[in-house]
């Protein structure tokens, strides 16, 4: 159902594709950012992005499994991490290879930004993913 392409003539990717292609008829689902907030609105790991990521690959489980999807079946992510740091930015990398979202591998843009939307969050990931016919199991 999803081909992903590492292509031969680029820089080999550590733990993603450079391209990932659906079928055309394939239900897709296209996901606000998961941001690192619990079910009570409170922000999670304050001053701290691993904790923050953690948290934001739970609450991108949920939006999946909200539509009948699963991280195995995520096409693209951007990862938003407030740093211009690159070991802040592997340490949160390291969280999405450790969810399994990296098992695909699905294609994946890294970026260090300035601020995002909540007061103290440090962690933003957007995905689009598959909706497979038969749902995928929580």
């Amino acid at each position: 159902m999803i081909q992903r392409v590492t292509v031969p003539t680029l820089f080999p990717p550590p733990t993603y594709s450079h391209t990932s292609v659906v079928e055309a008829g394939t239900k897709l689902a296209f996901l606000a950012g998961a941001v690192p907030l619990d079910a009570e609105g409170e922000l999670v790991g304050p001053g701290d992005p691993v904790r923050q990521a953690e948290q934001v690959i739970a609450n991108l489980r949920e939006q999946l499994g909200a539509v009948g999807s699963d991280l195995e079946h995520v096409l693209s992510t951007e990862v938003y991490v407030v740093s211009a740091e690159t070991a802040t930015l592997s340490a949160v990398w390291e969280v999405v290879e450790a969810s399994g979202l990296s098992r695909g591998p699905h294609s994946s843009t890294l970026l260090g930004v300035t601020c995002l939307g909540y007061t103290g969050q440090l962690v933003e990931i957007t995905a689009t993913a598959v909706v497979p016919e038969t749902p995928a199991h929580p």
